[in-house]
Parts: C-alpha cells; sequence; structure tokens
C-alpha cells in the first residue's frame, strides 16, 4: 500500500462535528470518511484494519465449531409479520416493497431468516446442535446518528446463532460463543466488561453485554468491585438510600391480580398497618418542581412523589411515580409498560385525565387496574409506581391544583398504581443489592450482545425437529452479535496518544510504516527493493513514496499508528543500516542483513 496514491488521506485537524476521541482520529488518519448522517465509507486503511478484525472473528469461531453462512439483506416481510416484530420494531426498520408489491424489509438483524432456514433444513434431532455465523450488513434507520462509528443506520455485524435440542443444549452453545467473544476481544487489545443487560426487542433470557469502559459512552454501568456484579442500569439491581438508610426495593411485578377495569381511587382501601396521618392540602405556590417544593417545605427530596408523564403508540398516556430524589430510567419503564417508545407528554394530554402538570399525583384519578392487554379506556390512566413510593409510608405529592400539594399520600390507602415495577435510574451512592457495597457507575459503549432466545422465533415460524421419541419439538435459538465499525472505533479509542493512534499488532491496518527520506534516486530504488522484500517475506507494508518533508511523513506515521516504523535513507544506506521504531518506543539502528529477524522480534514484542 502506498500513500501517494492511496485512495484517502490524513487529515490535520478533525472536523468540528467529531467530538470524540476516537471518531476524530478514524477521520485524521484516513480510516473513514462521512457520506451521510449515520453513513459511513471506508477506506483502504479503514478496510485493512475490518479485514484483520474479521479474520480473528473467523479463526475464533472456527474454534468452537461455527460454520460461516450467509442472509439476504432485503427479506420479506411476512416472516416478520409471524413473529410479531414487523410491528414491534418501529420506525427503525427500513421498510419498502418490490415490483410486484410484496412488503419488504431491510433486515436490522435476521433471527426470523434463521428460523425459517432451521424450518427448511432441520428435521432430526441428529442434525443438532448447530452453530453458524455471518459478517454481513445490517440496517437501522437510527433517530439519533453521533459518535462516528459508535452509532451507524448502516454497518457491518457478526451476528452468530446457535440452534439446539433443549435449554441444556443451548447454555452449552451461549457458553461457546461466550467464550469465542470473549477471545476475540482480547485478541483485539480491547479492554471491556460483561454486564448483564437488557432482551429488548430480542427478547429471551440472560442478555449479557460486551461493554467497552468509555467516557463517551452512552451507557451507564453499575459495576460492584467488591462481588463482581456488573449490569447496564437499564435493568442494574440495587438498594436505594435515603441519606446514610439504605432503602430494600423488592422486585414487585404487579400491584393487582383482578381484572382490568378502572375506577375512582378513594382512601377507603383500609390501610392504616401505623395509623398514618389523614390527608391534608397545602398551599405551594411556584412550586412546580421537586427542588422548589422542597425548598419551600423544608422537606428533603426524597419526602416527596415525582410524577413523570409520557405517550405511548400502544398504551397513550403513561403516569409514572416516583421518589422526589428519584430518576426514572426510561428503558426499565418501556420495558414495564410493555411498550415501545416513550416520548414527553404535552400539557393539554395530561390534563385531559385530571392530572395538573408540576402539581400532579394519582390521588383522586381514574387508574387502569391491571391492564395486561388491550387499549386502556379513555377514562382511566396507566400508572407505574416505582417501589421507592410504594414503600416510603406518608409522602408529599401533588393536589392535582395549580399551587397545591397533598401531605400524607399513602401508597395503598390513597392510592394504588396500574403497575408496579422497579423504574428507578441507578444514582451515585446507590448499594449494591448483592452485597451491600457502594456501587461505581462507569460510562460504557456496548461492543458485543448474546442471547438466549429459545423458542420464540422458531415457534411462530414453525421450526421443528424429531426427538429420539419422535416427537415433534421447536428448536431452541441463541443468538450473538458483534459490531465491526463500532469495535473499530472503540480499539482507536483505548489505543491512542497525543499524537494519533497506536494500534494493537492484531488489528492494525499494516505491520511496518516505511519511509523514505532524501530525494536522491539511489535512496527511491532502495526502499522500492526493501518494500518488495517485505511484502514477500509476508510483512504487510504501507510505504510513504510521497515527495513530502521527514516532518510531515513522521507525524503522519505517528497518526495512522502501524506497530512499526522503518527509515530508509543516504545517511543510514552509508552503514548498510536501516532505523527501526516501535510507535511506542525509542528507534534503533538495525543492520540491512538482519530486517526480517529484527521486525519479527519487535512485531512480538509489540503483541
Amino acid at each position: 500500500m502506498r500513500l501517494a496514491h492511496l485512495f484517502g488521506r490524513t487529515l490535520r485537524d478533525a472536523p468540528a462535528d467529531a467530538e470524540q476521541i476516537g471518531h476524530q482520529l478514524v477521520l485524521r488518519a484516513g480510516l473513514v470518511r462521512t457520506l451521510a448522517p449515520g453513513s459511513y465509507a471506508l477506506l483502504p486503511l479503514g478496510m485493512a484494519v475490518v479485514r484483520r478484525i474479521e479474520a480473528i472473528m473467523h479463526a475464533e469461531l472456527s474454534r468452537v465449531g461455527a460454520a460461516e453462512f450467509r442472509t439476504p439483506v432485503v427479506q420479506l416481510a411476512a416472516l416478520w409479520e409471524q413473529t410479531g416484530r414487523y410491528a414491534q420494531y418501529g420506525p427503525q426498520m427500513l421498510r419498502l416493497s418490490d415490483r410486484a408489491e410484496r412488503p419488504l424489509i431491510v433486515a436490522p438483524t435476521h433471527e426470523e431468516a434463521v428460523a425459517e432456514l432451521s424450518r427448511q433444513i432441520i428435521d432430526s434431532y441428529r442434525q443438532l446442535p448447530q452453530l453458524i455465523y455471518q459478517i454481513h450488513t445490517k440496517y437501522r434507520d437510527e433517530v439519533r446518528t453521533k459518535g462516528g462509528l459508535m452509532r451507524l443506520r448502516e454497518f457491518i455485524m457478526l451476528d452468530g446463532y446457535s440452534l439446539d435440542a433443549d435449554a441444556a443444549g443451548l447454555d452449552a452453545s451461549y457458553d461457546r460463543f461466550a467464550t469465542a467473544f470473549e477471545r476475540i476481544f482480547e485478541r483485539c487489545g480491547v479492554h471491556y466488561v460483561a454486564v448483564e443487560a437488557s432482551a429488548g426487542e430480542m427478547g429471551g433470557g440472560e442478555p449479557r453485554e460486551y461493554m467497552a469502559l468509555s467516557p463517551s459512552g452512552e451507557d451507564t454501568l453499575a459495576i460492584c468491585a467488591a462481588c463482581g456484579y456488573a449490569a447496564n442500569s437499564e435493568v442494574a439491581a440495587f438498594t436505594a438510600a435515603i441519606g446514610d438508610q439504605p432503602l430494600q426495593r423488592p422486585a414487585v411485578q404487579s400491584s393487582s391480580a383482578a381484572p382490568f377495569r378502572a375506577r375512582s381511587q378513594t382512601p377507603d382501601d383500609g390501610f392504616s398497618p401505623d395509623s398514618p396521618p389523614p390527608l391534608s392540602e397545602v398551599a405551594t405556590p411556584n412550586t412546580a418542581t421537586i427542588a422548589d417544593l422542597a425548598l419551600f417545605l423544608g422537606l428533603p427530596e426524597s419526602a416527596t412523589a415525582k410524577a413523570v408523564f409520557f405517550d405511548t403508540p400502544e398504551r397513550g398516556l403513561i403516569f409514572a411515580v416516583i421518589r422526589g430524589d428519584r430518576e426514572v430510567n426510561e428503558d426499565k419503564l418501556r420495558a414495564a409498560a410493555g411498550v415501545s417508545e416513550l416520548r414527553p407528554a404535552e400539557a393539554a394530554t395530561i390534563l385531559a385525565v385530571g392530572a395538573v402538570p408540576g402539581y400532579a399525583s394519582p390521588v383522586g384519578l381514574k387508574i387502569a387496574v391491571d391492564p395486561a392487554v388491550g387499549a386502556l379506556s379513555p377514562a382511566a390512566i396507566f400508572v407505574i409506581a416505582d417501589p421507592t413510593v410504594v414503600n416510603a409510608g406518608p409522602l408529599v405529592a401533588g393536589a392535582n391544583r395549580a399551587g397545591y400539594h397533598l401531605r400524607n399520600v399513602v401508597y395503598g390507602r390513597d392510592w394504588r398504581a396500574s403497575r408496579v415495577a422497579d423504574i428507578c435510574a441507578v444514582q451515585p451512592g446507590d448499594l449494591c443489592a448483592r452485597c451491600g457495597t457502594p456501587l461505581d457507575l462507569e460510562k460504557g459503549v456496548e461492543i458485543g450482545h448474546i442471547f438466549k432466545l429459545g423458542t420464540r422465533y422458531t415457534t411462530a415460524l414453525g421450526a421443528t425437529y424429531l426427538d429420539e421419541q419422535g416427537a415433534n419439538r421447536p428448536i431452541v435459538m441463541g443468538s450473538y452479535g458483534i459490531g465491526i465499525e463500532r469495535l473499530l472505533q472503540i480499539i482507536v479509542e483505548q489505543h491512542h496518544d497525543n499524537a494519533g493512534i497506536a494500534w494493537p499488532t492484531a488489528v492494525a491496518p499494516a505491520d511496518v510504516h516505511l519511509i523514505a527520506l532524501g530525494k536522491g534516486q539511489a535512496v527511491r530504488d532502495a526502499a522500492e527493493t526493501l518494500y518488495s522484500e517485505l511484502i514477500n517475506s509476508g510483512v504487510q507494508v504501507i510505504y510513504d513514496d510521497r515527495n513530502e518533508t521527514a516532518g510531515v511523513k513522521f507525524n503522519d506515521a505517528d497518526l495512522i499508528g502501524l506497530p512499526l516504523r522503518l527509515v530508509i535513507s543516504e545517511r543510514l544506506m552509508a552503514t548498510d543500516e536501516l532505523e527501526l521504531k516501535p510507535r511506542r518506543g525509542a528507534a534503533q539502528r538495525i543492520p540491512r542483513t538482519t530486517l526480517l529477524d529484527a521486525i519479527r522480534m519487535a512485531l512480538v514484542d509489540t503483541q
């Protein structure tokens, strides 16, 4: 690869919209270029990195017995309709039709295609287990494309699938893929942590995310240094504290098993274990925020109940209630409500159900009780309460009248939720639910995700096999994925200095950056001979054959960041020597005759 005619070039400065260091460096080093928001072209240097990452993936997946396959990117919508995900996936899925007006989709993931192939191919338990994978293009119409390669619309993904006869087989396949993924990350030089996560649209059990710790990460991770517990904040279990007093938060799924109905909430539920004082209304002018209310009444924020409203496609208005000093985790709330999207509710929508923005509470409202399925009645509102309010005793809450609040609002006596669920975001100072140690909160970027899907997709699409007794059983699936461009940028973020990228040897776009200094023909001829010799010996080389100054060439070598820099010049030729410098080491002169041995040893040292 010659720099003089390389498709792509280095940049002295990154574009203004590139805020993250990894994003800046993949642009400045000439690895990628932007074509549209969320759409990046991989240039030759970037492709060279991707090919090395893919080679590692092929090797490690082959090592655990997985075989490569390929499914189409454009798929029939009918498969997705059968699994229910055609509607569930929402606007992220790109929908289209062919000339025969058949509905099609551009696949954001490939579980449906794999389940359909399994239906066609697998007949008997003797064909199981199967471990397959592909490295292929995906498309998701992301609302927010940012961070360079971190969140793309079109991207390359390693997606693996396991097909088993039963849960025990799935457990074994899951462990094999997990082992392969961890070896892939280690060989790529990535520092990561495996955390508990949400299954999201995928469904299934034991979802595990592989997260790279990063200050630019969109995810918050709760990590316990004492017992090793680690989870994405969207599912993190913890003990919330009021000052120095922890408040246990049990996992409660539903407040009632009664059929769906709507009723007016009245304080006649018979709740009086400790005879809490009765409700009383208090004037609280200009206290539409929890901070203002607590200051006005001289109370801690933990003595209040916070009302948060969202509009949803499936359930209409959602009313979330949480302790005043806590924040709602929208991922948890979306899962608890069983909805695909949360949007901030408009004031008119809130007022229409009898609540008053800034002074709202569930007291006195018509609340839907246990709406397990179906749309809500227009006369009722779906309320989800966090255990922090359920277990807190008397709290101050809104009176649904501007400028007024209620004292001594007690859950169970004065109101009941449609559903009680953990919707609380983890905060600094919260304690590990397992061992009670304060949790560390870190920012992270998801680089891999593995799921035990079970039979969700195979049952929907009729993918079955005959067991040893001749009985028909659904195939048990697992799904496993790594985003490759995102992994590339994380490697850059974790391996750089002020001068540029410092690639791990295994994934660098080449092994050696060859620089010829001097304009004499003898130097050029010697560099050409050296370039050919290295390539013929299996060393991957980038040759800077440009007519540039030594400073420009050295700066670009540091920016591109190959493991070794090799310099040839008239002065060095006079002593039959070359200069070899590791990217993060000192330069040394080596005899021309020992070059190949010196390079191989240096590459082992850098690895």
